[in-house]
């Protein structure tokens, strides 16, 4: 989870008059192909919680679940764009947690991967700041566990794809780390973008680069680059 700025855009506005018209109706839904739209451009097509593009089946999540609230279900502030696995899972039962697009997730819990080509993985989602509220950060981190290992064996069958797709661009992140730390000239400025942009909020598993970035002393190029 990274921050994903809300911005306001022609979709969001098309999304916030379309959620209005559905609030006052007796079965009104609050995901209208506006409301689709919009989310899918705000949140760059990714998953707010696994930050997977590849997902098979997508989703509009209420962050707050809305338990019939009609305000909180046709909040435009309280929708995200989310993949069904994470949405089945996180439900009302992980609740509450950080909302991605106020705060910078990525700097309140650490996002790490141990271990070597399927040789003792870990994924480990770690508290590293104190935070007004700790039950959000306790939440998210139980959230993430649960989504990147899953319980049932529906969950584990989708985490371990999640954990895949994972291993694979971390592995080629790290390719262009160590190309960029040996290459000179016009090779090194070119890679120092690319990876610039592979931290950026847009990219696939960005909080995951950029722990590998915080943690490795040959990356202090990249330090918080992912924000200019």
């Amino acid at each position: 989870m990274v921050k994903i700025e809300r911005k306001v855009t022609e979709n969001s506005q098309l999304a916030i008059q379309s959620l209005a018209k559905e609030k006052i109706k007796s079965s009104g839904k609050y995901n209208t192909d506006e409301v689709v739209a919009a989310l899918q451009e705000i949140f760059y097509n990714k998953c707010y919680i696994c930050e997977n593009k590849n997902a098979t089946e997508w989703e509009v999540e209420h962050l707050i679940p809305h338990g019939g609230n009609i305000d909180l279900k046709f909040d435009w502030e309280n929708l995200f764009w989310s993949c069904g696995h994470c949405n089945h899972i996180k439900g009302k039962k992980f609740t509450p947690i950080l909302n991605c697009t106020e705060l910078e997730v990525d700097e309140i819990i650490a996002f790490r991967k141990s271990g070597y080509f399927g040789k003792d993985e870990k994924l480990h989602f770690d508290k590293i700041i104190d935070y007004t509220d700790d039950t959000e950060i306790q939440m998210t981190c139980s959230l993430l566990r649960r989504v990147y290992y899953g319980e049932t064996p529906q969950e584990q069958a989708g985490a371990k794809i999640l954990r895949h797709k994972i291993r694979t661009e971390l592995s080629e992140f790290k390719n262009y780390v160590r190309d960029y730390n040996e290459a000179t000239g016009e090779d090194k400025k070119d890679l120092f973008f690319t990876i610039r942009n592979k931290l950026k909020s847009n990219s696939e598993f960005a909080a995951f680069k950029r722990w590998i970035v915080r943690d490795n002393p040959n990356c202090k190029d990249f330090i918080n680059c992912w924000k200019n």
